[in-house]
């Protein structure tokens, strides 16, 4: 073995040494994120069930709540979900253009959704049912909201990801990328039946 060769052996070596699986690494503390997100989420449902029926002589879900709408809204977020997964699919064929068309209905589909409750929100505040107007309107709005701006920064996140995938391809760090927006992206659909049945659901019965 030539010195040169031994030396590009250390050097590879030492490499591996101080540079783990980024990946892995990666997705480990994205795991962990999602846990204090998990966390965040089950102090507002925990609030919300505290301060719910503290109408403070305002309206109730059940004069406010429109069930018809929100499951059109519910379902948009869901086809969003079978969607993306249908983009990881694409992705482990290594299917380009079809990744790219997932990502970008996926990303419709949640813009819908967030335009939804937008609307949602402008109509209560509109009428005087905003978040001041009583403790279960307080919990309401800040369960629901923060849910919202969730999606939001997922829908930011996917339009940066349509960007990678179309400038570099389906490369190892993209596919990473693109499967840890995968884990969030379906926190958030889990979260929202969450929120749609305890909140809406019992809120109108």
């Amino acid at each position: 073995m030539m010195p040169s060769d031994a030396s590009t052996i250390a050097t590879a070596h030492n490499e591996e040494v101080e540079h783990p699986d980024t990946a892995a690494m990666q997705t480990l503390g994205f795991w962990l994120y999602l846990m204090s997100d998990l966390i965040l989420f089950a102090t507002l449902f925990a609030t919300f069930a505290v301060l719910g029926k503290n109408f403070a002589g305002g309206p109730t879900g059940k004069e406010l709540f429109d069930l018809p709408y929100l499951l059109g809204e519910t379902l948009l977020l869901l086809f969003s979900s079978a969607t993306y997964g249908l983009v990881m699919l694409a992705v482990h064929d290594g299917r380009k253009k079809r990744v790219l068309i997932g990502l970008a209905i996926t990303f419709l589909l949640g813009l819908g959704f967030v335009a939804m409750e937008i609307k949602e929100f402008h109509g209560m505040i509109a009428a005087g049912h905003g978040p001041d107007r009583s403790a279960f309107l307080s919990s309401f709005f800040t369960l629901v909201g923060t849910h919202g701006a969730h999606v939001t920064f997922g829908l930011i996140w996917m339009a940066v990801m349509i960007g990678q995938v179309a400038v570099k391809g389906l490369t190892s760090p993209v596919q990473s990328r693109l499967m840890r927006l995968s884990m969030f992206w379906h926190f958030l659909d889990i979260i929202w039946i969450g929120i749609f049945s305890i909140v809406y659901l019992m809120g109108v019965g």
